[in-house]
């Protein structure tokens, strides 16, 4: 699928089917009928078909409906011992995202996606493609386990839809055996699929080690906020870096 710019519908209960799915993460079909559709089972179950068909929505391992959104494949690789998937994420990853999130942000030097962590977790729901914004996950995991993370968000407004936001991050013990490249390379990847022009990230001057890791592949400082944050009752700038695609 691509951007919510090229979203069609041609029938407004498919639209409305749509986005109460988007809104949720995923849902039981039984409770979108009941919620949008109580006396029309084959209507609804004929919308659905549609909105799989197109490409919008689709069914979840789970049987639950979710939107659709490209699905770049999975790809494994080891370093000694430990062998590592990299994927795109879906719903149910939610809870194990969250927590890698946190724990990566715990030190206080990860502020946005601290933030993230708490609006998915709030709203209940990973993915979003809608008029507002779109968003996706890239996740790498170990024996299925969420272990590090990349996060594109972009507006969907006209002005600044050729940009994108990105997060990512790898739990402490997991670090060095290129799991962070491998998040970054997909979620870039999927950027400049989906016609992104320029990808930034925004960290405090405090995380180094952050700020190594984006220019060691080739993202540049384009802006400096004074002062920006507060951490530990300190006054921290905040560093804008950003690459183009």
């Amino acid at each position: 699928m691509g951007t919510a710019q090229s979203l069609q519908f041609d029938h407004r209960d498919r639209q409305r089917i749509y986005e109460y799915v988007e809104r949720r993460g995923s849902v039981d079909p039984e409770t979108v009928r009941e919620e949008l559709l109580p006396d029309d089972s084959r209507g609804f179950r004929h919308h659905v078909s549609m909105l799989r068909r197109d490409g919008h929505l689709t069914l979840t391992d789970g049987g639950e409906l979710a939107v659709a959104l490209d699905d770049a494949g999975r790809e494994e690789f080891s370093r000694g011992e430990r062998a590592f998937a990299v994927r795109p994420a879906r719903q149910e990853d939610l809870t194990g995202i969250v927590g890698v999130i946190r724990r990566v942000a715990e030190p206080g030097d990860h502020i946005v996606a601290e933030t993230v962590a708490q609006e998915i977790d709030r709203e209940d729901a990973l993915l979003r493609h809608n008029e507002i914004e779109s968003r996706m996950f890239f996740v790498a995991t170990v024996e299925d386990e969420v272990v590090g993370w990349a996060h594109v968000r972009a507006p969907e407004l006209a002005k600044l839809r050729h940009t994108a936001e990105l997060t990512v991050g790898v739990l402490p013990e997991y670090r060095g055996d290129g799991l962070g490249s491998h998040l970054l390379s997909r979620a870039l990847e999927w950027a400049g699929q989906n016609d992104y022009e320029k990808v930034y990230q925004s960290v405090p001057a405090t995380n180094d080690a952050a700020v190594e890791f984006l220019e060691g592949h080739g993202w540049e400082i384009e802006a400096v906020r004074e002062d920006h944050y507060r951490i530990d009752d300190e006054y921290v700038d905040e560093l804008m870096l950003a690459v183009e695609l």
